[in-house]
């Protein structure tokens, strides 16, 4: 399909650089394709009236590390401030990360993070550029490895905040716990899966005290996600892969839903993603362990999921395109539309919407 199908005008000021407060006053929109587009203007705390007992939610309980981390690049006597943005673990001392400016940076250079002449895991970290690619990425070696090296990343990086935030305003301690999940627990993630940011425990309780099942996926989610899609086509797109797994005891518990009756409720286009990835061409899930690099656009079959729970996302985003995959292109157009005019939050901060698979896809 044209990428440009998927494009939208989106005023910078309905871009949320903070979240609602508390985290479940945030606007949520319920959007029903197959009633005609039905629209309607809710709250995230009104999600228990919107699921039944006997539906599942899904999350993604993934962990969003301190990946952002700022350096010195050291050659000779020549020292060059750098950023690197870590994307993916490829080693026990080996990450992939974006680096600015890339070009100041060869195979070969030491950078340093952190403050020099203290103990590494009191503020300094050292690491040797190893490979480096067109597209401002590069492969680093630290010289620390394992645990050490997980926790002088937590000694000098910060929150990798997206792009659209960081170039309005400084990540800040409030950020450690606003772009966090309060039920992470897998280390891993270099952005947080938005949707879970509403939730809060009196939330879930109540969910819990309505009959509503929770289970977990783990799906690391990279900094890929927010790339623009460059391609005319979006069959001429190479999507990111990320690391993600469901263990055998979550997929029975999740086919048992669907078998009586009940529906899945993915939180996060995350969740969406790993589940599809691990599901048969009957919409069965299976346990699943590995790398996935799906890309759902209008067309491809959704077999395992119900309904989603996803913010607003980029114009000519993936993240786009799956939303209009899941509820049809038209009517996500009419919902963004009417997003941008009654003053939804967008992007990782921002309100939320509720979707309802479109059945006749």
């Amino acid at each position: 399909m044209r990428v440009d199908l998927f494009d939208f005008d989106l005023p910078a000021e309905r871009i949320a650089l903070r979240p609602a407060s508390p985290r479940e006053a945030a606007r949520l929109m319920v959007v029903r394709p197959d009633e005609g587009c039905r629209i309607e203007d809710r709250t995230v705390g009104d999600l228990p009236e919107l699921v039944r007992p006997g539906d599942a939610l899904v999350f993604n309980d993934t962990r969003v590390i301190p990946a952002e981390l700022h350096g010195t690049r050291i050659r000779d006597e020549g020292r060059v401030a750098v950023a690197f943005t870590l994307l993916k673990r490829e080693g026990a001392d080996r990450w992939r990360a974006f680096a600015r400016p890339g070009k100041r940076l060869k195979v070969g250079d030491r950078v340093l993070f952190g403050e020099a002449g203290r103990a590494c895991l009191l503020g300094e970290v050292w690491a040797t550029v190893v490979e480096k690619a067109e597209d401002g990425q590069v492969l680093v070696a630290f010289d620390l490895a394992g645990p050490d090296l997980d926790q002088a990343i937590h000694a000098v990086g910060t929150v990798p905040l997206p792009p659209y935030i960081s170039s309005k305003r400084a990540a800040d301690a409030q950020d450690l716990a606003d772009y966090q999940t309060v039920y992470a627990r897998a280390e891993g993630a270099v952005a947080a899966p938005t949707a879970g940011l509403h939730f809060t425990p009196d939330l879930i309780a109540r969910l819990d005290a309505g009959g509503v099942e929770r289970h977990f996926v783990t799906l690391h989610v990279g900094a890929g996600t927010f790339l623009p899609v460059k391609a005319e086509d979006t069959a001429e797109h190479r999507m990111h892969s990320e690391w993600g797994t469901i263990d055998a005891a979550t997929a029975d518990a999740l086919n048992a839903v669907r078998a009586r009756g009940g529906r899945i409720v993915a939180v996060g286009t995350t969740s969406l993603r790993l589940l599809e990835s691990a599901a048969d061409a009957e919409g069965r899930i299976r346990p699943f362990s590995g790398e996935t690099d799906i890309f759902i656009t209008p067309g491809k079959p959704i077999r395992a999921v119900d309904m989603l729970m996803t913010n607003f996302h980029l114009p000519r985003s993936t993240l786009f395109m799956l939303v209009s995959a899941f509820a049809g292109l038209d009517c996500m157009r009419a919902a963004y539309a009417q997003a941008i005019a009654t003053d939804y939050r967008f992007y990782s901060y921002g309100d939320t919407s509720l979707l309802f698979r479109a059945t006749g896809r």
